[in-house]
């Protein structure tokens, strides 16, 4: 199969409607990936259908969430080379998104990423998560936020949950560990402001790959101590 079919009816799979104009712009995408990939690290998938599936299908299963709405404000922190932000936005044109990276050679690719693919109302930030997560301009200022990093849940929510406005969401992207950490992880998400309620299995199409997507609701806000300072959700995360 080439990279067309893949994305045709992969994301029927996952009950995406993929039309020839999404495919060329993931074309395009996946060549500035692979291209900047031999000046920086983003990713070890290389192969065309490969990243089709294992970075863009997995990416659209969010919507499987069904949270995401059109002209939706979103955050990706800790994109990366722009999973799962840019394909969204990709899927849904309207989306203002926010695509947060510590590394700025990575913000440099995904500028190229976005006027390469013409995606206009997308914010490229470079810093931490735990910095601009205590700025007054991007904390509690999203309906959802994003992350497909390998942190554990409770250091991920710590990242995300500032970022999410009262009543909105964030939404996960996680292996097959993904119910261990729901039940470590409740107390910190309750102490951030969340709710763990919905977990949603994943297979992606043409493989025997199995994700989850963990659906954390925000029912209060985030106490200011939080996120703390850079590093220490990592070294002492909240149990």
């Amino acid at each position: 199969m080439n990279s067309k079919d893949i994305l045709k009816k992969g994301g029927k799979e996952i009950d995406i409607d993929i039309d020839d104009r999404m495919i060329e712009k993931f074309t395009i995408y996946k060549d500035l990936l692979i291209e900047w990939n031999k000046k920086i690290n983003l990713t070890g998938i290389t192969e065309d259908n490969e990243i089709m599936i294992k970075h863009f299908l997995d990416s659209l299963t969010c919507f499987m969430t069904g949270i995401i709405k059109h002209g939706s404000k979103i955050i990706d922190v800790g994109t990366g080379a722009g999973f799962p932000g840019i394909p969204l936005k990709i899927y849904y044109e309207d989306l203002n998104i926010t695509l947060l990276d510590s590394l700025n050679k990575r913000i440099k690719y995904l500028e190229s990423v976005c006027d390469s693919t013409n995606l206009k109302n997308v914010e490229l930030l470079h810093g931490r998560a735990e910095d601009y997560g205590k700025k007054e301009e991007y904390r509690e200022k999203y309906d959802v936020a994003v992350a497909r990093a390998v942190a554990d849940l409770s250091i991920l929510s710590e990242y995300c949950l500032p970022f999410v406005k009262v009543n909105g969401y964030f939404i996960a992207q996680k292996g097959p560990k993904a119910y261990e950490e729901v039940l470590k992880s409740e107390k910190a998400v309750s102490i951030l402001g969340g709710e763990i309620v919905d977990t949603f299995d994943v297979k992606l199409p043409f493989t025997e790959i199995k994700h989850s997507l963990v659906l954390i609701k925000k029912i209060k806000k985030t106490p200011p101590k939080y996120p703390r300072k850079a590093g220490i959700p990592t070294k002492k995360p909240i149990i």
